[in-house]
């Protein structure tokens, strides 16, 4: 499995086929997702080594023109728990405490995962995409209360700085019942 992932977030669907194409005739590289999402804006993932993604990444924007990319990054060397959260397959029996991160976009939102989950011993529940919330993208993670307060921090230090944190918490005893609704 390539480890390195590049994501770019399109303000419309058009221009989103536009930069896709551009992104995989550019480098040798997989496309994990394309997809349109809530408000009609159109997300790329795309996986390889580290200089293909890059460059990949380079010429989507190229094409796409920067006023019309909502957000973009390259991640070099994933964690592997995100392709499960970001597929909803994570194994989590035993929900501790609860991190939420609410990003506006889709691409922040696997900045801020990534970055809890190496920051901290969490275990990642979902990273939930843009689909039917208006455009943003909802991180939780579960484990110990004081490795979630860690792993949240320095995932909300990642995205906060570029202005797409929506919001964030840390419930340090969830209520059983929402255990449901987590899954």
């Amino acid at each position: 499995m390539k480890h390195s992932i590049g994501i770019m977030e399109v303000k419309n669907i058009a221009k989103g086929f536009l930069v896709a194409d551009a992104m995989l005739k550019a480098a040798n590289v997989e496309l994990i997702m394309a997809n349109s999402l809530c408000p009609g804006k159109y997300i790329i993932m795309i996986a390889g080594d580290v200089g293909g993604v890059q460059n990949a990444v380079r010429s989507g924007r190229a094409a796409g023109g920067s006023e019309n990319i909502v957000d973009e990054t390259v991640l070099p060397n994933i964690h592997k728990d995100i392709f499960k959260a970001l597929t909803g397959s994570t194994d989590v029996k035993n929900i501790k405490a609860l991190g939420i991160i609410e990003t506006y976009s889709v691409a922040s939102a696997i900045v801020a995962a990534d970055t809890a989950a190496k920051a901290a011993a969490i275990e990642l529940l979902e990273v939930r995409l843009a689909r039917g919330m208006g455009g943003k993208a909802v991180i939780s993670l579960t484990g110990e209360v004081g490795a979630v307060n860690s792993a949240v921090r320095a995932g909300v230090s990642a995205i906060q700085e570029h202005g797409f944190l929506v919001d964030h918490l840390v419930l340090a005893a969830p209520h059983q019942s929402l255990h449901k609704a987590l899954f």
